[in-house]
């Protein structure tokens, strides 16, 4: 009896550290990563993309953390700089400074410095600097030292890793490989996350890694070594097709489950668990989500249903601000969504009959008796970011990386409020 007692009492005791914990994480606030792009402040004007720090204000309410980007490594010195220092320096316009000054304005708000993702593109390979970078022990203590030293003297609170790695194939069943060397890189990534983590924890600085799209998380990542390290993991689980990389072939942005017949492994629940099997908390997983368009020009051949994966010959050609062609802001998608019919066009078909929310919506237009004109394109609204916050929420995950502020409707022409998709994400997380 005795012994059935104290069986007992331990099961009461478990019993309630579980509940303690499962009312910790539902208490637990889910993150906001609200990405912003610094260059966006030097465009021309409004109508060029042109969004400041002070534009973002508006987005600031809803964010828990504000990603500034980007900075990059110089190739000689393996040390972390600044990709405009006339823009972000102290010398220049003092972008670092004034970015994270913000926290004065918005208590709470916790200021990151965003460093990799696609912006250093300066060499033909420029993965090239950030693999070598992790090959010694030496330039990772220099690179380590370096940026301490720079979010030191700048405020931030930490440093967010969108660590540049060879992209995967767009077809996965070439025989080419991607690295090498991929298992030293795989270590040294390792290492070097160890080693920053240790150090920062010092000044009290956090560390964050994005895993950027098209990165094979089994070849790069040792994810069993990395869930433990970092304070957050967002991943870039959109992009999957883009004009670029498939031409021949447009399909949906970020879709949150598998569309049916597709590569396996190319949507958000397949990229999570990859992350939460290998026993990532879910309370440290970022969902990031996209808040521009891509659109691919379609042709003859292609599908009059529209429905994807459809037939297209490349980028898009109608026009957008941005110099990356067929790449276009929401701001941008509502315009050509409400106005296609201007002029001698025919407007585009909208379809957003994904009753189960689990691909998003699009929009297209046939080409014309020429063959032009015509348009596909792929886009997240804040309907459908909302219900990647809802599937946040209901997996217990940690929240939502919003890619990125300067293409999102920053002057509140789709709806009339400004930033509806952060809004959106925001509250659903809330709700």
């Amino acid at each position: 009896m005795a012994k059935i007692a104290r069986l007992r009492a331990i099961e009461l005791v478990l019993g309630i550290l579980a509940l303690s914990l499962r009312v910790q994480n539902a208490s637990a606030e889910p993150k906001v990563l609200c990405y912003y792009d610094g260059e966006a402040a030097i465009r021309k004007d409004a109508l060029a993309g042109k969004v400041t720090l002070d534009d973002i204000g508006a987005a600031l309410p809803f964010c828990t953390h504000l990603l500034y980007g980007y900075a990059g490594i110089d190739p000689n010195t393996h040390r972390i700089r600044a990709l405009n220092e006339d823009l972000d320096l102290d010398s220049g316009k003092g972008h670092f400074r004034l970015a994270t000054e913000l926290k004065n304005k918005f208590p709470g708000l916790k200021v990151f410095l965003s460093i990799g993702a696609y912006y250093d593109l300066n060499e033909e390979n420029h993965s090239l600097k950030y693999l070598s970078l992790l090959e010694s022990d030496a330039t990772r203590a220099t690179f380590i030292e370096s940026a301490r030293t720079l979010l030191k003297t700048y405020k931030f609170d930490g440093l967010d890793l969108a660590w540049q790695l060879p992209q995967s194939n767009p077809k996965p069943f070439t025989d080419s490989i991607v690295d090498e060397n991929a298992a030293e890189h795989r270590e040294g990534l390792t290492s070097l996350v160890r080693d920053m983590k240790k150090a920062f924890e010092e000044d009290d600085l956090g560390l964050g890694y994005t895993q950027t799209s098209h990165v094979n998380e089994s070849i790069f990542l040792d994810i069993a070594s990395l869930k433990d390290i970092v304070e957050y993991v967002s991943i870039n689980a959109f992009d999957q097709q883009i004009p670029q990389r498939n031409p021949d072939e447009a399909d949906y942005l970020t879709p949150l489950y598998e569309p049916p017949g597709r590569v396996k492994g190319n949507n958000v629940d397949a990229k999570v668990k990859a992350w939460s099997s290998a026993g990532t908390p879910l309370d440290k997983i970022i969902v990031g989500i996209p808040t521009y368009a891509r659109g691919w020009k379609l042709v003859k051949e292609s599908d009059p249903s529209g429905r994807p994966p459809i037939r297209a010959d490349g980028a898009s050609s109608v026009r957008s601000h941005s110099t990356y062609t067929g790449y276009y802001s929401y701001g941008e998608v509502c315009g050509m969504l409400s106005n296609s019919s201007a002029g001698n066009l025919s407007p585009l078909r909208t379809v957003n009959d994904d009753s189960t929310k689990r691909f998003g919506p699009y929009a297209f237009r046939l080409p014309d008796e020429n063959g032009e004109q015509g348009i596909w394109l792929t886009y997240e609204d804040p309907e459908s970011a909302g219900n990647k916050a809802a599937y946040v929420k209901e997996h217990g995950l940690g929240g939502i990386a919003v890619n990125d502020l300067v293409d999102d409707d920053f002057s509140g022409t789709c709806t009339g409020d400004k930033f509806p998709i952060t809004r959106a994400v925001k509250h659903r997380l809330a709700g």
